[in-house]
Parts: C-alpha cells; sequence; structure tokens
C-alpha cells in the first residue's frame, strides 16, 4: 500500500466524499432544478438517471482508469500511458479548462456567498424584490469582486493543505452536512400544503414531454453531472491506492450525485408548487423564486440561509478539485511547492475571472460573438472544451490502450464481476463516444 502522505487519500471513503464533493455543485443543486423545470419533470429526471448511468459513469470509470494506473497528473498520465503520443494533449486542455472554469465558476460562487450573507442579515425578508435584488447583486462591482475573491480564498486556504490535510478533511464535514442539511429541508418542504404536485411533477412522468431535445438535455446534464471531461477525475484517482474498488467507488459517488440532484428537486418543486409559482423559471430559480417560496414557510429566513450555505459547500467542494487539478500539474508531486503555487495560481484565476465577474454590471455591453465574458467563456468550456475532453478521455482508454491491460488495471482492488467490468469497456468503447458525439452536436445547434 503506497504510504499515505499529504499527496494521497487517507481512506477509501475520504476518497469517495471527496470526489463526489467534485461532483456535486452548481450541475446538481442550481442546474439540475431548473433544467428539469423547463424540460417536464419525471420524465427529464428518469432520462437523466438513465444516461448517468449508461454514459457519464462509464467515462468517469475511465478517468479512474487513467489516474490511478499513471499515478500522476493530468498531463503526464498520458505521458506515461501512451508515451511519445499527442495524448498529453487532453490533460493539458483538462487542466486548462479546469484554470477557465474556475474564473468564472468563482464568480457564481460568489454569488452564493453573498446571498448567504443577504439571509443573514435581513436583505431578504418577505415582501422584498427579489429580481431586482438578483440583479443588483450581480450588477455591483464591488461587490462581485469581494465575493469572488473570498470564494477563492476560501478555495486556496484549503487546496493548499494538500490532499488528506486539506481537501479530504473539508469534504468530511462538508459532505456529510450537505446531505443532512438537505434531508432536513426536503422533509420541511414535503409537509407543506399542496406538495404533492411538486413530488408528482418530479416523479411521476408526463409522456408527453418526451422528445428527442429533452432526451438531450437530459444527457447533457448527465454528461456534467458527473465533473467528466476536465481532467478532475484522473487527478483525484492518480492519489489512491490500487486496493480502491474503484467501480464501487464510482458507483457510490454516482448515486450520492443522483441523490442531491433528487433532494434539490425535493426541496424546491414541492414549495415552488406549493405557493403557486411556476416551475419552468430557468437559471433565476434559486436566487429570485425560491427566496419568494422560503418567506411564505415559518422560519423561511433562517430556513432559506441554510439552504444557500449547502449551495456554497457544494460549490466549493467542486471548486478544490479544479484548483487541485491545476496545481498537481504544475507542482508534478513536489508537494514543497504546493503552498505557494495555490496562492499564486489563485491568484491568477482570480484576476482571470474579473471581466466574468463584471460581466453582468459595468462590462454587460461588451460582447463577443454575442456573448459577454461570463457567457463565452462558459460556452467555451462546456460546449466545446469538455464534450472533446470526455470523446478523448472515452477512446483513449476504450480503443488505444491494450484492452487487457485496462481490464486488468480496473480490476485490481475490484470485486465486482468480470463480466459487469467488460460491459463498462463495452459502452466505454461503443455507447460513450455516440452520446458525447450527440451532445457536443445538439449544444452547438447542429442536432
Amino acid at each position: 500500500m503506497q504510504a499515505q502522505t499529504s499527496a494521497s487519500w487517507s481512506s477509501k471513503i475520504g476518497f469517495i466524499l471527496s470526489a463526489a464533493g467534485s461532483a456535486i455543485g452548481l450541475g446538481a443543486i442550481w442546474k439540475f432544478p431548473y433544467t428539469a423545470g423547463t424540460n417536464g419533470g419525471a420524465v427529464f429526471f428518469l432520462l437523466f438517471l438513465l444516461f448517468t448511468i449508461l454514459v457519464a459513469l462509464p467515462v468517469q470509470l475511465a478517468e479512474f482508469y487513467i489516474g490511478r494506473t499513471s499515478g500522476t497528473n493530468a498531463v503526464d498520465a498520458f505521458k506515461t500511458l501512451a508515451p511519445g503520443s499527442h495524448w498529453p494533449w487532453i490533460g493539458r486542455m483538462g487542466v486548462t479548462a479546469c484554470f477557465v472554469l474556475l474564473s468564472f465558476y468563482s464568480v457564481v460562487g460568489g454569488w452564493v456567498l453573498n446571498y448567504v450573507v443577504h439571509a443573514f442579515t435581513g436583505a431578504v425578508t418577505p415582501g422584498a424584490d427579489f429580481k431586482a435584488l438578483f440583479e443588483q447583486t450581480i450588477a455591483s462591482p464591488f461587490s462581485v469582486l469581494f465575493y469572488q475573491g473570498l470564494f477563492m480564498l476560501m478555495t486556496i486556504f484549503v487546496v493548499k493543505g494538500g490532499v488528506s490535510d486539506g481537501i479530504e478533511k473539508a469534504n468530511r464535514y462538508m459532505m456529510p452536512a450537505l446531505f443532512v442539511l438537505f434531508l432536513l429541508l426536503a422533509g420541511r418542504s414535503l409537509t407543506l400544503p399542496g406538495a404533492a404536485k411538486g413530488v408528482a411533477f418530479l416523479l411521476k412522468p408526463d409522456w408527453s414531454n418526451f422528445t428527442p431535445q429533452t432526451m438531450l438535455t437530459a444527457l447533457g446534464q448527465a454528461f456534467f453531472a458527473l465533473s467528466i471531461g476536465v481532467s478532475t477525475m484522473i487527478t483525484y484517482a492518480a492519489y489512491l491506492s490500487k486496493k480502491q474498488d474503484l467501480f464501487r467507488s464510482g458507483n457510490s459517488i454516482m448515486w450520492m450525485n443522483l441523490l442531491v440532484s433528487l433532494l434539490a428537486g425535493l426541496v424546491i418543486f414541492p414549495a415552488v408548487f406549493a405557493f403557486g409559482f411556476e416551475p419552468s423559471q430557468g437559471p433565476g430559480l434559486i436566487f429570485v423564486v425560491l427566496p419568494a417560496v422560503f418567506m411564505q414557510i415559518p422560519f423561511g429566513t433562517l430556513l432559506f440561509a441554510v439552504f444557500m450555505l449547502l449551495v456554497a459547500f457544494a460549490t466549493l467542494t467542486s471548486a478544490f478539485s479544479m484548483l487541485e487539478t491545476v496545481i498537481a500539474a504544475i507542482i508534478r508531486r513536489e508537494e514543497v511547492k504546493r503552498r505557494r503555487t495555490s496562492r499564486v495560481v489563485g491568484t491568477a484565476i482570480f484576476i482571470i475571472g474579473i471581466p466574468s465577474a463584471l460581466s453582468f454590471g459595468v462590462m454587460a455591453d461588451i460582447k463577443i460573438f454575442g456573448k459577454t465574458i461570463f457567457d463565452l467563456w462558459d460556452f467555451m468550456i462546456s460546449a466545446i472544451i469538455m464534450p472533446i475532453g470526455a470523446f478523448g478521455i472515452a477512446v483513449f482508454t476504450g480503443w488505444i490502450q491494450d484492452r487487457q491491460q485496462v481490464l486488468a488495471a480496473i480490476s485490481e482492488g475490484s470485486s465486482v464481476p468480470q463480466t459487469l467490468i467488460q460491459l463498462w469497456l463495452t459502452t466505454l468503447r461503443h455507447l460513450a463516444p455516440i452520446a458525447i458525439i450527440l451532445v457536443f452536436a445538439n449544444t452547438l445547434g447542429w442536432i
């Protein structure tokens, strides 16, 4: 067994909670509810569940294979497994994507922190104009930069502590807290008069909503739900012992992510229906609609504060993995460089993110290809780089690597039957690339 250092996980559960924390971010708590709300609820959720199991999980396991087999960062992993080839560019693209992604992800993380403060300081009160509050929050230059900076400082503070002493330790507290608080909020939401309509919307399929567009949207959500395509899972898996069961770990992470998505739906939709709001409110759902919903519940201000604290936890745990992917590629296991590199890189990410932070205020009129700087970065990473990265990882593991070597490496430490492992590789080779191409084409508007 490898020695336990700050550059390795101290336990199996530590890795699972940290990898789950990477996957469970704004995608599960912010994007899933509003995407489900605008795509028919239960039908979307069932398709999302199916595609997460059949497409996203196989690619995540491929990242686990690359990371643990190589035992190194996302760039050197491909150099180790395919020396003298161009495949390391997939790793370089992933590391670059994490750098850029965190630059605008930290902006939204800052909004979330600002809303935690709003909730605890009385800005979120019954009768307030929540649409105006949200517009004011994201347009104020001082406010967005302050909270973006605070979010990055929190991320740097954890990542500079290393894998076991920083990331793992933070996730050991934050992930269980997230589940407990979510269960409490879901329990409260489900007891509201009229909540059954919201539960039915999320869990009782109306097949008239079953369309090709709904399928592609659900496939895209599944694709982003497990944090695949930007090499974060390669980075995290590099710190794993050979005794870790990759299949059972991947399965646990997937179900935890699906559970949080379900709980987010059970917190939001029953409350939305109970008070006569529309579920198809779009991206403003948690910032504009939810405050209004919570204000009609006893102790609503406190409950909303708790909910935003949850969103902050989930956003931070994803940010840890993005920053770690960049740091790992730079320090290359030289842990003495970690603290300084974390501070320098974290500061650089903050600076690069400033135009994104100001995209809803003083720089709102600056458009490139018709998009604000925030939207442009988002489109480039989500619509182009992540699908290409995931496609490359699926092809590399499924077709470029020796089949028997892959099966032997991923089976190490696993008690999963060989037939299931063979099925995983077949799915990775055939179904996953086709699904990724479909998502890519749909997002670019080709289909």
